[in-house]
């Protein structure tokens, strides 16, 4: 599989950049769980500065109330009931939640410390039909800002990985602001960063946007554009939740 290392200076610039890659140099090969073939290598993205305008890309599934929920989901655990219905085997918030706290206490004690880790990965996984995509995610301070490396085992790089890193950022961002922290770069490693054949044409389809189109008509601000619309998107989003709850 090809070793990938893209850099951006923005989450858009570097995700537009990763998927370039996959497209263009991606092989094909089978998916057997799947019955289907997918494009894939393995990609590492390096984010310099994370919370750089344009922070939004238009080239995800869905808009800002599907952004605004995931991120509730993943920082905030909105979905956590689905498993103690018995809907849902796991969340990402609540396999990290009560790691949180000691990533800021261990970096607090120690701000060069390399031990502030958060382990996604549980031995449920072991055989599970539906295993954590995302592994591990490890802070550091240097230069006196907060670093955030991800590692996922496998990636759907036009359906998952945006909101993946938007959420994982917003995450850093949190926890920056407990540590009195500036952002430091975000990286994101998937070991199968991936498209599967039935997607292949709306990855083409993303690459000419991203080859042709100006920069300006693929992405939009986040302060003063689309926080506002995210935010305006709650109290429906948690009205359906309410309604998920109740069922």
């Amino acid at each position: 599989m090809k070793e990938v290392l893209v850099y951006g200076s923005s989450l858009p610039d570097a995700y537009h950049k990763a998927l370039i890659e996959l497209e263009q140099n991606g092989e094909v090969g089978d998916c057997q769980d799947w019955g289907c073939t997918q494009k894939e290598v393995s990609m590492t993205m390096v984010v310099e500065h994370p919370l750089e305008e344009p922070m939004i890309s238009r080239l995800f599934i869905g808009g800002p109330a599907e952004l605004e929920q995931y991120r509730l989901e993943m920082l905030d655990g909105i979905l956590d009931f689905e498993i103690e219905k018995g809907n849902w085997k796991y969340t990402y918030h609540d396999r990290i939640k009560d790691q949180i706290p000691f990533v800021i206490e261990e970096l607090k004690r120690s701000p060069s410390s390399r031990r502030a880790v958060i382990t996604v990965r549980t031995p449920e996984d072991i055989g599970s039909e539906d295993p954590a995509c995302m592994q591990h995610l490890q802070f550091f301070v240097r230069n006196k800002k907060l670093e955030c490396k991800v590692l996922f085992r496998s990636n759907d790089a036009c359906k998952a990985s945006y909101m993946n890193a938007f959420a994982i950022i917003m995450l850093q961002k949190r926890i920056a602001d407990a540590l009195g922290l500036e952002m430091g770069t975000y990286s994101h490693r998937a070991n199968s960063y991936h498209c599967y054949e039935k997607d292949f044409d709306m990855l083409k389809g993303y690459v000419k946007r991203i080859q042709e189109d100006d920069p300006e008509d693929i992405t939009f601000e986040y302060e003063g554009d689309w926080e506002e619309i995210m935010r305006d998107a709650r109290p429906g989003i948690m009205k359906q939740v309410e309604i998920l709850k109740a069922q």
